[in-house]
């Protein structure tokens, strides 16, 4: 029976880049590998196929010999044949770890690594509301939080007491099966151990042999000044519990700052929108203002406009700098940006109608530069 083009196995042309080329391995190599088609018998064929032909190609030396010559370049019958030439690939391990990653975890590097039985617990995120007074000064609040904790009665071994965890008789305690696949050799978690090397004999009747069970816990956390909306605290070691006395996962607190009724947030700034009366807008005034910190005073000069902004400084937020000391975070603090709109009344009795309208008669454009300038600009627009 004649061998496939090795080009055709991958689905690829001839004149196919080195990058291409393990893109088009990666994608078919994943598809057929073994532990995702478990006792597939055409799969496994598949994969060695595309195995095959990829260990002939990516070779410069092999690739060039196999354009010139075929399969009767490899030895006369085909790769991994008698005779055939592939050099030393090493293990399927190294060969597809490269390539993947971590991406099988126990049929490649991670599950060699995670000798013993303890796996890594879940992270966790919490969603923690804060407001405009815990930006400035910080906050230290409690949360509970419902997780896996680590069962008591067992101290996390999933062993009832007075036991522990036995060898994994399947596989020796190592964790992994070695499996021959062609000229690869690959390994697997062992089934019989989930790759952990043991196996519990007589488990803890709390938690089964879990090693932790469902509960909740209450944590006190210590939230900077200076923290934005999203920010993320990491509080190591308080996600779940780790399974058979594993590590336990990461806390991930994730800030979500409530909008104010007044402020609005633009970095370490604040803004702030405040109604000015038409009098004291035309004759200026002395107005009081809310800040984070109190009230306090603030000039509005005469004539101001509806719209002007006034800066009140070091009324705003500070900077994030946990590890900074709070009396130097006051000094570097942003501002306060106040926007004054002019309101202009509504309802009029006939005394301050006339008087309106004896200014009027007074005043013509003269107490109006902006209206007479645009009156002018539109003339000579128009002209």
């Amino acid at each position: 029976m004649s061998k496939r083009d090795f080009y055709e196995i991958l689905g690829v042309d001839r004149g196919v880049s080195e990058g291409d080329l393990k893109k088009a391995y990666r994608k078919l190599a994943l598809e057929c590998h073994p532990d995702r088609n478990p006792d597939d018998a055409q799969a496994e064929e598949r994969f060695k196929e595309v195995s095959e032909a990829y260990a002939v190609l990516a070779d410069s030396e092999k690739r060039a010999r196999y354009d010139r010559f075929g399969h009767a370049g490899m030895g006369g019958a085909g790769g991994g044949q008698p005779g055939a030439d592939f050099g030393d690939l090493g293990n399927f391990g190294d060969l597809f770890s490269d390539l993947f990653g971590d991406i099988f975890g126990a049929a490649g590097g991670r599950a060699g690594s995670r000798h013993g039985r303890g796996q890594r617990g879940a992270d966790l995120r919490y969603n923690l509301s804060i407001d405009l007074m815990d930006v400035l000064d910080g906050c230290e609040p409690s949360i509970r939080i419902p997780k896996m904790n680590r069962c008591d009665s067992c101290s996390g071994s999933g062993a009832a007491e007075g036991s522990k965890p036995a060898r994994c008789g399947r596989c020796g305690g190592v964790g992994q099966l070695a499996f021959q696949q062609g000229f690869f050799r690959v390994n697997r978690a062992c089934d019989a151990c989930g790759g952990s090397g043991e196996v519990i004999t007589n488990p803890c009747s709390n938690c089964r042999g879990a090693g932790r069970v469902e509960g909740q816990k209450t944590i006190q956390l210590k939230v900077p000044p200076g923290v934005d909306d999203g920010a993320r605290l990491r509080v190591s070691g308080e996600g779940e519990a780790g399974i058979a006395g594993g590590e336990a996962g990461d806390l991930y607190v994730v800030m979500n700052l409530c909008e104010h009724q007044l402020f609005e947030r633009e970095g370490t700034d604040l803004h702030l929108e405040v109604p000015v009366a038409f009098v004291q807008a035309v004759l200026g005034a002395e107005i009081e203002v809310p800040t984070l910190d109190g009230k306090v005073q603030l000039q509005i000069p005469e004539g101001t406009q509806s719209g002007r902004v006034l800066r009140l400084r070091g009324k705003g937020l500070p900077p994030l700098q946990p590890r900074m000391d709070p009396a130097q975070l006051k000094k570097m603090r942003g501002d306060l940006y106040v926007r004054v709109f002019v309101e202009v009344p509504t309802k009029l009795n006939a005394r301050q109608r006339q008087l309106l309208e004896e200014f009027a008669a007074q005043s013509g454009h003269e107490v109006s530069p902006k209206t007479k300038g645009f009156i002018e600009q539109l003339r000579n627009f128009f002209d």
